[in-house]
């Protein structure tokens, strides 16, 4: 039998990773499982309830839930919601600052172009290096000078940051930069796993054996950050090492494999997902682990998208967890746009 024991839970705003990011099962019901096509219309109908969910946590009074609203809106281009991130520009939390101006990034939103070269005097450097981001993609060329300091200094979150915004950035030319931070005997782990996803993301498929070393590390959290770079790498061979996870003890890393499959139109880990459902696999788990489980499989329904997965949508729309029914949003919205 497989054991459930779960990863550690931290909702790390300042190095997006979100990503990222972090996201999560409520137990096994039955009037759930009675409809095994929902039908074409059925996701559509979801949609309102979704926007709705993200409106109130780009307004709601915990930063946490502005920042993880803020990443759903620039993942899901949902270009109509961006007037509320612009606002977000302003926020008094540096963390969500950050999340808004990678958002205008992102989704290349020049309407706020004047707010973005306020922000390049913002106080905090981690927001001037995403302000400096966002301007090199709504009034390009920029200067890579910034990154470059960034990168180098003492401050590990800058660098984790400005990791990440290089894997962003689509820029090959960061590379020689990312692997001198990968190889740097000052970069701390954080520094050094966004280096290794960032050079996944420009494609450069030389970090394979660095990732494999992850995602065979006794230490589940390494294994977890190592099956997204897989994913952001997408190459057969990064595929092929993705399907391996499915198997591993922890059922976290189950989750994020399944979902990492699923951004790559594989939908091989589906069964892992379901197992959530229709097996008691959060059992004896508290109330903080169920809600990273929780997350986990919305993000993974919404990249697998099969009808058997996005039946379970509603529910988790309606979760007591402000931050699962924010990735259960995300996951609608990730569903509408597959269809």
């Amino acid at each position: 039998m497989k054991d459930v024991k779960v990863l550690s839970f931290e909702l790390w705003f300042l190095a997006f990773g979100s990503a990222f990011l972090a996201f999560m099962v409520f137990g096994c019901d039955k009037s759930l499982q009675t409809t095994d096509h929902p039908g074409s219309s059925f996701v559509d109908d979801l949609v309102p309830g979704a926007v709705r969910i993200i409106r109130e946590g780009l307004a709601d009074d915990n930063p946490q839930i502005r920042a993880k609203a803020i990443e759903v809106v620039a993942t899901t281009q949902r270009t109509k919601l961006m007037p509320k991130v612009q606002r977000l520009l302003k926020d008094d939390f540096v963390p969500v600052r950050f999340a808004a101006a990678l958002a205008v990034g992102d989704m290349e939103y020049h309407l706020t172009e004047s707010s973005i070269k306020q922000l390049l005097k913002d106080p905090d450097e981690n927001v001037r290096i995403a302000a400096s981001y966002a301007m090199n993609k709504i009034s390009p060329p920029g200067s890579s000078e910034l990154f470059g300091k960034a990168i180098s200094g003492s401050d590990q979150t800058v660098r984790a940051n400005a990791t990440v915004i290089l894997g962003k950035s689509g820029d090959k030319s960061a590379l020689k930069l990312l692997y001198w931070s990968l190889r740097d005997k000052d970069s701390n782990d954080k520094v050094r796993f966004n280096a290794a996803e960032a050079i996944a993301m420009l494609g450069d498929e030389r970090i394979y054996p660095k990732l494999w070393t992850m995602l065979i590390s006794a230490y589940a959290d390494d294994r977890a950050m190592g099956i997204k770079a897989m994913g952001a790498l997408g190459t057969e061979h990064a595929k092929n090492a993705l399907i391996t996870m499915l198997d591993d003890n922890i059922l976290e890393v189950r989750l994020a494999a399944a979902e990492q499959l699923g951004a790559l139109k594989d939908t091989t880990g589906e069964p892992e997902v379901l197992d959530v459902f229709t097996k008691s696999l959060t059992a004896g788990l508290d109330k903080k682990d169920i809600e990273h489980v929780n997350m986990l499989t919305a993000l993974a329904i919404g990249q697998i998208g099969t009808d058997r997965l996005t039946k379970f949508l509603p529910e988790l729309l309606k979760n007591e967890s402000k931050l699962v029914r924010i990735a259960a949003a995300k996951a609608v919205f990730q569903c509408q746009t597959a269809k």
